[in-house]
């Protein structure tokens, strides 16, 4: 209960209203600023995601959504919990929310890359299981 409670601080977190009070300015290296800037390009990623996420779903019949959303609801509790786990040394610091908006957005890039496979993908393509090709031959 506690770690669900920290992903859920987190995710507030990355998205504080006072993070998008001030526009993001890259010439400006303060911190504040940086944590700024990173939640801007996580929020620019989301919406991409979004995007995606949506196109899929405008492809698939609905079963096929049923799953997906099913998916998508388990990648976002991944998500929060990798993020929480990744940056919990800097927690209570000044960096923290850097560094969890960098995080989510570096999750959600890799989201948005597997929701586009699978939109390109063509159901008798028997690559489409694993579009990486011979990565599970590297696990073993």
């Amino acid at each position: 209960m506690r770690r669900l409670f920290l992903s859920a601080c987190l995710a507030f977190l990355a998205t504080a209203p006072a993070a998008r009070a001030e526009d993001c300015d890259r010439n400006d290296d303060s911190q504040s600023m940086m944590n700024i800037c990173a939640d801007a390009d996580y929020q620019a990623a989301d919406a991409k995601l979004n995007a995606a996420y949506k196109d899929l779903v405008g492809r698939n019949d609905q079963a096929s959504n049923k799953l997906l959303q099913t998916a998508q609801r388990a990648w976002i509790a991944f998500r929060d919990a990798e993020c929480a786990y990744s940056t919990a040394d800097s927690d209570g610091g000044s960096i923290h929310p850097m560094e969890v908006s960098q995080c989510l957005m570096r999750l959600t890039d890799a989201r948005i890359k597997q929701l586009a496979a699978d939109a390109n993908c063509k159901s008798s393509d028997p690559s489409c299981a694993n579009p990486d090709g011979d990565e599970d031959q590297n696990m073993q």
